[in-house]
């Protein structure tokens, strides 16, 4: 107080002491992070050697002219000062899409199309609020809201909780096929890449692709593996953490599945030993066969031969060439 108010020439004067933007704290919050409870300094030279930089830094385009070059340019004051060791605060950026509005257009209350998360909550839960935010599409895509679509994801809750009772209704022990097993395995490499590259809807289409399998197996004597239903919940838990800890309760477990080791995948079960390829009859594709990776051109023509639609345009002709490009094509020219 003293030293802001004082007297010149006679006349009392009071110093602006408001010289700050508003986010001015927001511009070093992650330093504070690194240590909250210092009474001392900002932040310890230790924990900056031992957290920073910040690995990943997501926003919106319209941070990148306000937050993130404000941050930029307070971290590198307190660099050139020695309060830090690095001269970046962050090591990634990613900007994520706009949701817009049902309309097409920026979600605004004058347009009249903005969509209150916690109406989607009340009548769906939270899980499938998150589940089809992330499945609309790439992260960094600019992604119109569909409500009537939230109910696709729901569908998936249901049929993935339905898969786990089955588990526990039915005291399942079964063993795991070769089908299964290849594709459980294949799952758990597709999600594990996805959540590290951020592409969160096409690690939930192939969960989707697993429960779909396993709900098949539902109506199989054996039923469903348990092994296969608990490694489904622990991958669907960081997008539906509510679905997971009740599949996971289900189960037996009476620990929360945040304290077990994520899945792991073995990469030879993820490899293909066959492939599916078209069957063409004089440049027109007539059938489908699925033959091993190595097949030669005889035994490709053999198995086109199986398929009804294909035999039937060559049956009482003369194959004149056959042109055959090993998991690609078989296309036979017959006259």
């Amino acid at each position: 107080k003293d030293w802001r108010y004082f007297q010149k020439d006679g006349k009392w004067f009071a110093r602006e002491t408001n010289t700050m933007p508003q986010w001015a704290g927001s511009c070093w919050y992650y330093f504070r992070f690194l240590d909250p409870k210092n009474e001392q300094a900002a932040f310890s030279p230790e924990l900056d050697e031992d957290w920073m930089p910040v690995d990943l830094y997501v926003g919106g385009a319209e941070h990148a002219v306000l937050h993130l070059l404000y941050a930029r340019f307070w971290h590198q004051v307190l660099f050139d000062l020695g309060y830090t060791k690095h001269p970046e605060p962050f090591q990634k950026l990613v900007h994520q899409g706009m949701i817009l509005g049902s309309d097409g257009e920026k979600m605004s209350k004058s347009r009249g199309n903005v969509v209150n998360p916690d109406d989607i909550v009340d009548v769906h839960g939270a899980d499938a609020l998150r589940l089809y935010e992330m499945f609309m599409g790439p992260l960094e895509a600019v992604k119109p809201w569909q409500t009537s679509q939230v109910s696709g994801v729901v569908r998936f809750q249901n049929k993935l909780f339905n898969v786990v009772q089955s588990v526990v209704q039915n005291d399942s022990d079964a063993e795991m096929d070769a089908e299964t097993t290849k594709i459980l395995h294949k799952t758990m490499k597709k999600v594990t890449e996805d959540v590290e590259s951020m592409s969160f809807n096409t690690a939930i289409s192939a969960m989707m692709v697993l429960t779909n399998h396993l709900t098949s197996l539902m109506k199989d004597e054996a039923g469903v593996p348990r092994e296969a239903a608990e490694k489904l919940v622990l991958m669907v838990s960081p997008f539906a953490p509510h679905l997971g800890e009740e599949c996971w309760n289900l189960l037996g477990h009476e620990d929360s599945l945040a304290y077990q080791p994520w899945v792991e995948y073995d990469e030879a079960l993820c490899i293909d030993n066959t492939v599916k390829m078209g069957v063409q009859v004089n440049g027109k594709t007539r059938g489908e066969i699925e033959i091993a990776k190595d097949a030669d051109q005889e035994g490709a023509m053999a198995e086109a031969m199986k398929v009804t639609s294909v035999f039937n345009q060559v049956d009482g002709k003369d194959v004149k060439k056959v042109i055959y490009v090993p998991g690609r094509i078989l296309n036979i020219v017959a006259k």
